[in-house]
């Protein structure tokens, strides 16, 4: 499944995801209890491609997600034969831990400007038996914006506002939070990590009118900027102490959280910046070595 939009469209495909916010926008917002999914635990996951953009240097972003058909279980696909693109050495920044449901706009894979308008660019995922296949070219009705991509992500319970109208996607001028930190760290178990984001944003969207903010303004909804983390690679469990962030409007926001983890091995660790209309992602890889034991997490 594609979503489809073009520049010279942008306003009659907000206009459009208004429309179907209470459908399609929907789902996104349906967490862990997705509606599309019949099923809690034992289905697999597919590839997804959501559409191109192009870049000011003249080159294309090829934007991916998935669509996990289970409404509770995660997925875990390692890098590999069974979690691959048709291009390198197959890894190209997918994730490998997959959440239940829906996840547009996950990441984005950038093509040179000579890339032929009909070469495709595959994204293949072997799990619970089934091979799905993502193919993602230059089809002109696939092209999207910002606009689009913020709109679309409006109501995704990771990169979204969990509460702000998608008609804010549209507010002019508005740029995506500005998200930074230390990219590495190296542990040994049974040790937590503690990670740390500072996020700077342009304070748009504004906040609403309506209830009491953390800086004693009267907002709804949103109420800045704030941070989720999430698990984005890793071959075991891990668990936030906390996971997502308190909203903080008009100044800096500096979201830390401690990683516990299960098994060794290597993650990555996904922060997430959203003012409830554009996002932005830091990765952390974090380390983990064998020590002397290891605690199940509870």
């Amino acid at each position: 499944m594609a979503k489809v939009g073009a520049h010279k469209h942008g306003l009659c495909v907000c206009v459009t995801l208004v429309l179907l916010s209470t459908g399609f926008l929907g789902l996104h917002a349906q967490q862990p209890s997705f509606p599309g999914a019949r099923y809690s635990r034992g289905q697999d996951v597919s590839p997804v491609f959501n559409g191109w953009e192009r870049n000011a240097d003249g080159t294309f972003s090829m934007w991916f997600g998935y669509y996990n058909r289970n409404s509770e279980e995660a997925l875990d696909v390692p890098i590999g034969l069974e979690n691959t693109f048709d291009l390198g050495d197959g890894d190209q920044g997918q994730p490998t831990h997959f959440y239940p449901g829906a996840r547009w706009w996950v990441f984005k894979v950038v093509a040179p400007k000579d890339w032929p308008p009909d070469k495709r660019l595959v994204w293949t995922l072997t799990n619970r038996g089934r091979t799905n296949l993502s193919k993602a070219w230059l089809e002109p009705e696939w092209e999207v914006d910002k606009l689009l991509i913020s709109a679309d992500a409006a109501s995704d319970p990771f990169t979204g506002s969990l509460g702000r109208p998608v008609a804010d996607a549209i507010i002019a001028g508005n740029t995506a939070p500005i998200i930074a930190g230390i990219s590495s760290q190296t542990i040994a178990l049974p040790a937590s990590a503690t990670l740390t984001v500072t996020v700077t944003d342009d304070g748009l969207p504004k906040p609403r009118p309506g209830e009491r903010g953390s800086e004693g303004q009267v907002t709804t909804g949103v109420q800045g900027v704030r941070v989720r983390w999430i698990l984005y690679r890793g071959p075991g469990q891990v668990q936030f102490d906390p996971d997502l962030s308190p909203f903080v409007y008009g100044k800096p926001l500096t979201s830390q959280t401690k990683v516990s983890f299960l098994v060794p091995g290597n993650y990555r660790i996904r922060a997430i910046a959203s003012d409830g209309a554009l996002f932005s992602t830091f990765d952390v890889n974090v380390k983990v070595n064998s020590g002397t034991y290891s605690e199940k997490l509870r």
